[in-house]
């Protein structure tokens, strides 16, 4: 039987109860992962159909989430636009292509998913026959990526990136023109292979006052959201956004991802009935007792007020600490405590 209670809430359809999937499920606070990823790099893994597909089905099969995300990076296309990346082990991401005039810009390519990212697809075709619950696909969002790309990996004040926004608007134009083309593309490509949701990761969003984010960012997410085919479930997150929720549902999306820096309640009155929502535990609490934990999935259920469209899950993504054992706890009690 397919379990198709997460397509059903995002839709704003009544249902049995609220589904559960987290972000970053499929990964490093599983045994299971480290079986894998003792083998490999993250990067052969991510490009590796059959190693991303078991990831991905890891979760589904030990918690009984009711949606699956593709095992993936957000930084995945920005590589195939021509950005050179690593993963350093205990720094992360590094991306060493400099962005400094139109010319840098203009070497950047918008890449073929097909040709260019066949693995991504491939994996998303080898889970769709194995899957009983929905398939997530997802990109990150044109501000986020290209943060990454002017920083070369991760940053505290995105200086580079918002001097860039604010000196040389027609250099930042050039730069998320070009990467709103690629994210649309991506998720456009990953639809046609059978993902039958896609969720934009704006993760780094919440460095931005509303007022930039309306002039600098909005417009060239709201064209990648305006750009998707199909009816496919559309989900938008940022990280500490509770100020720009307004302006991130006008940017596009069927469900509005946010975090927990902001009541579950207050949030959907400010995004609006009419659109789903997603969240919103802090991770942290999974390191919390199974009593604390309990109590806080119970009060993010009862800000829910039970209307439909409440997709549980947390405010970010999980993280590599996690007790496995406490994401059992969380599954059930969602399950439990959610029945209507």
């Amino acid at each position: 039987m397919f379990n198709d209670l997460f397509l059903r809430t995002c839709r704003l359809e009544e249902t049995e109860r609220t589904p559960v999937w987290l972000m970053r499920q499929a990964g490093r606070y599983m045994k299971e992962y480290w079986g894998i990823r003792s083998k490999h790099s993250f990067l052969e893994m991510c490009k590796t159909p059959e190693i991303a597909a078991r990831v991905t089905m890891q979760p589904i099969d030990t918690f009984g989430f009711d949606a699956a995300i593709l095992f993936s990076d957000i930084l995945i296309p920005v590589e195939a636009m021509g950005v050179d990346l690593e993963f350093v082990e205990g720094r992360g991401p590094v991306l060493t292509t400099k962005i400094e005039d139109i010319t840098d810009i203009n070497r950047l390519v918008v890449p073929d998913p097909e040709e260019d990212l066949p693995f991504v697809l491939d994996a998303i075709r080898l889970l769709r026959k194995r899957l009983n619950v929905p398939l997530i696909g997802f990109s990150g969002a044109p501000f986020t990526l290209a943060s990454y790309i002017i920083e070369g990996g991760g940053s505290r004040n995105y200086l580079k990136a918002k001097s860039m926004m604010y000196n040389e608007p027609r250099l930042w134009k050039s730069l998320m023109e070009k990467i709103a083309d690629t994210v649309t593309d991506y998720l456009n490509a990953q639809i046609d292979a059978g993902a039958q949701a896609v969720q934009v990761f704006d993760s780094w969003v919440g460095c931005l006052s509303p007022e930039d984010y309306k002039q600098f960012v909005q417009p060239y997410t709201k064209q990648v959201f305006d750009g998707l085919k199909g009816d496919v479930p559309r989900i938008h997150f940022g990280t500490g956004s509770a100020m720009l929720l307004e302006h991130m549902r006008n940017a596009g999306g069927d469900v509005i991802g946010c975090d927990w820096r902001i009541g579950l309640d207050d949030a959907w009155t400010r995004i609006g009935y009419d659109h789903g929502i997603q969240g919103n535990l802090d991770p942290i609490l999974l390191h919390a007792t199974p009593e604390v934990l309990v109590e806080r999935i119970r009060g993010v259920l009862d800000k829910a007020g039970g209307r439909p469209g409440h997709v549980f899950n947390l405010g970010h993504g999980i993280l590599p600490t996690t007790p496995v054992e406490n994401v059992k706890v969380l599954v059930d009690a969602v399950k439990k405590y959610s029945l209507k």
